[in-house]
C-alpha cells in the first residue's frame, strides 16, 4: 500500500502494532495478538479492528508473497489514519491497517545482554503498550549491538530487553518484572508464566535490581519470533545456565506447532 504523507502513524507515531509468528501460513497465537492490539485501540482511543477481518488481511499478505511454508514474521500495523497538522486527530478516525510479511528463522544459540544507558519510563502509558513510537528501544539496541539490550526503568529496576521479556531462575524459582516496571505484557511471557508450574517452579513477578541478573542460575529472554532465547553473558560476565531453560523453550515451540525451533 501507498502510505498517505498525513499518516499519524508516519508523522506522531499515533498507532500499534502486533508481529505474529506464522508457520507454514498459520498464524500462531493469534488470538492472544488481536486481543492485545484490540484493548490497546480502546486504551488509545481508536476504532477497534474486526478480529476476522484482521486474521484475513494477514493471511492474504503472506498469500500474495507466497510466504505460506516455514517461519515467517507478520507484522500488522494499525495507525490513526490521516490528520492534519499538529497533535490533535480529526473527529472522525479512519484506521490505516495493513499487513507486511518477512522470513524469520529462529535466531540459532544464545545471546548476551547488555545494560543500557536508555530507560524505560513506567510512568509512561505507552510503556504497557505495543506503540508505533519505539525510538527508545532502538537506541537501547544501537549501544547493546551485537548484544541484546536490557533497559532500566527510570527507578533503576529492571524492565525487559529492547524487543523481548527478561526472566531468571534463583533457587528453584522464576522470575521476572512485574507489568508496572513499564513492562510490555509479551504473547510470549503469558505462556511462559502459564507453563513455570509444570516445570516445578515457582513464580514471582516484581521490581527488581541488575544485580537479580548477575547472581541468577540461568537467564532467559521471550518474544512471539525467538520464543525462548538463553542468556550466557551479562554484562561482561559470562552467565551459567540450566537444562530447564531448553526444555522450557522446546516444550512451547512444540504445542505450538514451532517444530523447527527444536532441537
Amino acid at each position: 500500500m501507498t502510505m498517505p504523507l498525513d499518516d499519524r502513524g508516519l508523522l506522531l507515531g499515533d498507532g500499534l502494532f502486533e508481529t505474529i509468528l506464522a508457520i507454514d501460513g498459520d498464524l500462531v497465537l493469534f488470538d492472544r495478538h488481536i486481543e492485545r492490539l484490540r484493548a490497546g485501540c480502546a486504551y488509545l482511543d481508536l476504532p477497534r479492528p474486526d478480529a476476522e477481518a484482521t486474521r484475513k488481511l494477514c493471511e492474504l499478505a503472506l498469500g500474495d508473497t507466497g510466504m505460506t511454508s516455514g517461519r515467517v514474521a507478520v507484522r500488522l500495523t494499525l495507525t490513526a489514519g490521516s490528520g492534519g497538522r499538529g497533535l490533535d486527530r480529526p473527529e472522525a478516525t479512519e484506521p490505516h491497517v495493513f499487513a507486511t510479511v518477512s522470513r524469520a528463522p529462529r535466531p540459532e544459540g544464545s545471546i548476551g545482554l547488555w545494560t543500557a544507558t536508555v530507560r524505560r519510563n513506567q510512568h509512561s502509558p505507552t510503556s504497557r503498550l505495543k506503540t508505533l513510537s519505539y525510538l527508545d528501544n532502538v537506541l537501547a539496541r544501537r549501544e547493546a549491538a551485537p548484544s541484546e539490550a536490557l533497559m532500566l526503568n527510570t527507578d533503576g529496576v529492571v524492565a525487559c530487553a529492547a524487543a523481548a521479556n527478561v526472566f531468571w531462575i534463583t533457587d528453584g524459582r522464576l522470575f521476572t518484572p512485574a507489568l508496572d516496571c513499564g513492562v510490555l505484557d509479551g504473547v510470549m511471557r503469558r505462556e511462559v508464566l502459564n507453563r513455570a508450574a509444570a516445570f516445578g517452579l515457582s513464580v514471582r513477578e516484581g521490581h527488581f535490581p541488575p544485580t537479580a541478573i548477575a547472581e541468577a542460575e540461568a537467564v532467559f529472554i521471550t518474544n512471539s519470533l525467538i520464543g525462548v532465547r538463553r542468556v550466557h553473558w551479562f554484562d561482561g560476565s559470562d552467565m551459567p545456565g540450566l537444562p530447564l531453560v531448553q526444555e522450557l523453550g522446546d516444550t512451547i515451540a512444540r504445542e505450538l506447532g514451532d517444530l523447527s525451533s527444536t532441537s
